[in-house]
């Protein structure tokens, strides 16, 4: 989920029925029926009944359909809507952080070294795919989106290894990304506080995800590097053909 859909579901709690509606779902072990809410909460069965479909419509709960007698065949009756909390974690940080990642590469690359791997390649190798992953899963909206905002915007235009798909790709996955010449470079560390406290591995890491990154997105003309500066993250995309940084603060 994108962070403005994340930070839009978590927003329809501002409302204090609906705020009383998904707190009392989800206190409950088993799913609720619309009728046990509104007895529950003292509100009408329509107000529970609409604020319940727009909390599943925001993904903060599951629903399922049964029926509440456990008897079958006909006359047993229609079976009733039920919900329940969604199984779905949500978090919002402005700007965007991706901890969650940075643990799910390390966590990778650590069994692997468990099984006789090598330490350092296996990190550089998860990171890689996670990057990969990462950039698969935004592809068609990163097209869709740079079709649109260039003059061709064709289903038939071509939108791989060029500067504004490498922007695009990069935003969609919260590094900020803004064209800086013949390079992009990042205002947005999705691992900000761990890069701060373990700078050498979590920079180096990111350096192997933003390649997988590139990779693809078809990106072919630019690869990732160091490069620290004031204000940026210390990975940026620079052309295959400059010289690459590798000093590190």
């Amino acid at each position: 989920m994108s962070l403005p859909q994340t930070a839009s579901a978590i927003g329809s709690l501002t409302d204090p029925t609906r705020r009383g509606i998904y707190e009392y779902v989800a206190a409950r072990r088993e799913p609720v029926s619309r009728d046990d809410v509104a007895a529950a909460l003292d509100v009408p069965l329509t107000k529970a009944k609409f604020h319940l479909e727009r909390l599943a419509e925001a993904r903060l709960l599951e629903t399922e359909y049964r029926r509440l007698t456990g008897r079958r065949g006909p006359g047993a009756g229609r079976p009733s809507k039920l919900y329940r909390r969604s199984s779905d974690e949500f978090f919002v940080s402005i700007p965007e952080r991706r901890y969650d990642l940075m643990g799910g590469i390390l966590a990778a690359a650590v069994e692997s070294a468990q099984a006789g791997a090598d330490l350092d390649a296996s990190i550089a190798s998860a990171a890689l795919r996670h990057g990969r992953e990462a950039a698969a899963a935004v592809r068609d909206a990163v097209r869709h989106r740079v079709r649109a905002e260039t003059a061709d915007n064709t289903d038939t235009a071509d939108t791989t290894d060029t500067a504004d798909t490498t922007e695009a790709t990069l935003n969609a996955l919260g590094f900020e990304a803004e064209i800086d010449g013949d390079r992009v470079r990042l205002r947005n560390c999705p691992f900000h506080a761990l890069a701060a406290r373990h700078t050498r591995l979590v920079c180096t890491t990111n350096v192997d995800f933003v390649e997988g990154i590139l990779d693809a997105a078809g990106c072919r003309s630019l690869r990732a590097a160091l490069d620290p500066a004031p204000g940026y993250c210390c990975v940026v995309a620079e052309p295959r053909h400059g010289s690459v940084q590798t000093d590190h603060p």
